[in-house]
């Protein structure tokens, strides 16, 4: 019988935080590519009609101020509002609906468009998760769930190249923490320890899918990760379960670890690298208090749809819509690329 050889035969591997299984078959690795490519993403002037830029006026008519650092505002366009009707109670139970409120907010990372967060400072960075840390505590008092997340390219649906992010506050749980809050609170009541940081235990010994580490925080490519070069950023020292929780020491670390991480992506290959990330952490809400959730961990995801190179792009069609996830390149083959790129921008180079 032939030996099972995780990098060249198909398996399933299991994702104990949203329980749920990825399929992964690196021999397809081998399999010439003939589909379409994207463009490679590159350098974009500096659009003088930009609506982010300090001192431009929006499609709204708000007119920014002359920020020199970070910048929030009221999204535009929202997906939720805090003042609308709720719907009629549902009368059959395979047609239920429920009241949705909330509010959406833009910020601006930088005053300079042509910025990203791998050329950005440390200092500046550390802005970013202040103001970050600030926003979750405003709406934290009075939303269940405050979704922080960054969608980088044109790849990922993003329309302008400013360095930007969204936050997004609701009224319910939505469907990923949902799920994470279930799996972790079952994996504690079990086992009396965090899932995640009985998984940080286990990784940091085994070192394969770890990335890079700083004094407070790992990334690491994780054991279940669906898209080529998924990561996920975890603190290393106590037991943080929401961004408010963070010590000085551990924002200034997150900022540190943020920056070089991705300029790792960056180098990969040589390009300004496309992805969706956000952070995890505890419901928040009224009745929220520090201490509360001990099966959190606070975590982000990067989420990166870059397969070959800048140009050949992971589609999740077909069987991944239909049936479950499924990638090639292994999780510990991704790490291993990533942690061979250089930690010096490549733009730095030029």
């Amino acid at each position: 019988m032939q030996e099972f050889k995780p990098t060249e035969h198909q398996h399933v591997r299991y994702n104990p935080l949203k329980d749920e299984w990825v399929l992964v078959s690196p021999h397809r690795c081998l399999r010439p590519w003939s589909g379409q490519t994207e463009a490679a993403p590159d350098d974009q002037p500096p659009d003088p009609l930009n609506p982010l830029l300090p001192g431009a006026t929006r499609s709204s008519g708000q007119r920014n101020p002359n920020y020199t650092s970070t910048y929030v505002f009221p999204n535009d366009f929202p997906a939720l509002l805090e003042r609308v009707p709720d719907p009629p109670p549902s009368e059959h139970p395979l047609f239920r609906s429920s009241a949705a409120k909330g509010t959406c907010r833009v910020m601006c990372f930088h005053p300079d468009s042509t910025m990203t967060i791998p050329l950005m400072t440390v200092d500046e960075i550390l802005a970013v998760v202040n103001e970050w840390v600030n926003q979750l505590k405003e709406l934290g008092r009075k939303y269940t769930w405050v979704q922080i997340f960054e969608n980088k390219g044109a790849i990922m649906g993003c329309s302008n190249p400013h360095p930007h992010c969204q936050i997004w506050a609701s009224s319910y749980l939505p469907n990923e923490p949902r799920v994470k809050e279930r799996c972790q609170k079952e994996y504690f009541i079990k086992f009396k320890r965090p899932l995640l940081l009985d998984y940080l235990k286990e990784e940091m010994v085994k070192k394969e899918r770890v990335v890079i580490q700083n004094a407070e925080w790992v990334a690491l490519v994780p054991y279940w990760a669906v898209w080529p070069y998924e990561t996920m950023l975890l603190p290393i020292n106590g037991k943080p379960q929401r961004m408010t929780d963070l010590t000085d020491e551990q924002k200034r670390s997150l900022a540190e670890i943020m920056k070089q991480l991705n300029i790792r992506y960056d180098n990969l290959f040589k390009c300004s690298f496309p992805y969706s990330m956000g952070f995890h952490g505890a419901p928040t809400g009224p009745s929220a208090a520090p201490g509360d959730s001990p099966h959190w961990l606070l975590h982000a995801i990067y989420l990166p749809p870059l397969l070959r190179s800048a140009t050949v792009k992971k589609f999740m069609v077909g069987y991944e819509m239909l049936a479950q996830s499924q990638r090639d390149l292994t999780p510990e083959q991704a790490a291993q690329k990533l942690r061979e790129c250089d930690d010096v921008h490549y733009k730095a180079k030029k």
